[in-house]
């Protein structure tokens, strides 16, 4: 028989600082693609980023958790990652031409009449790219920045919640 003393909560101290860096290198790689390389993101790609900051958040303060505490925390990362997923499906949609996209911004602007000086008075002052543009970053690779994030978030998902269903039996035995 087993003694309780020596139960270990949290068998995995590196996983919190490993998500908070996942998170880092997501919008890192999003920031150089935008100001590296010139690309300008598209609503959707702006909204995608938002799951990242929440996981770079929520990693640096489970690492400052204990036990428990941390163990919970890392558990808030599943949905932000979920949300991450699903951001990315329904960005792919958008490119993909299965379905609209869901923000206004996405759409061209459409001008009724006027003269050219009152169309282009209209027009935004910083261009956006249309959300059903795919961006490629690897040359003879068919899949988009969008979906190469969605499988990104995907797979972040799969360790962590493998990795705390892990702790969770071991806390068990």
């Amino acid at each position: 028989m087993k003694s309780h003393v020596f139960r270990r909560v949290d068998t995995r101290p590196w996983l919190p600082l490993t998500l908070a860096a996942a998170g880092a290198i997501a919008l890192g790689i999003a920031e150089w693609v935008e100001h590296g390389l010139g690309m300008a993101p598209c609503g959707l790609c702006l909204w995608e980023r938002w799951p990242y900051r929440l996981l770079i958040a929520l990693g640096i303060l489970a690492a400052l958790a204990r036990g428990r505490g941390r163990r919970g925390i890392v558990w808030l990362c599943v949905p932000v990652l979920m949300a991450a997923c699903g951001l990315s499906v329904v960005h792919v949609g958008v490119e993909q031409g299965w379905w609209p996209s869901p923000l206004p911004e996405c759409r061209a602007p459409v001008f009724h009449g006027g003269t050219f000086a009152e169309r282009l008075a209209a027009m935004p002052l910083r261009p956006a790219k249309p959300c059903d543009a795919p961006t490629y970053l690897i040359s003879g690779l068919k899949l988009s920045m969008t979906a190469m994030g969605g499988l990104y978030a995907l797979g972040l998902l799969g360790i962590t919640t493998s990795c705390l269903v892990r702790d969770r039996r071991t806390d068990r035995r």
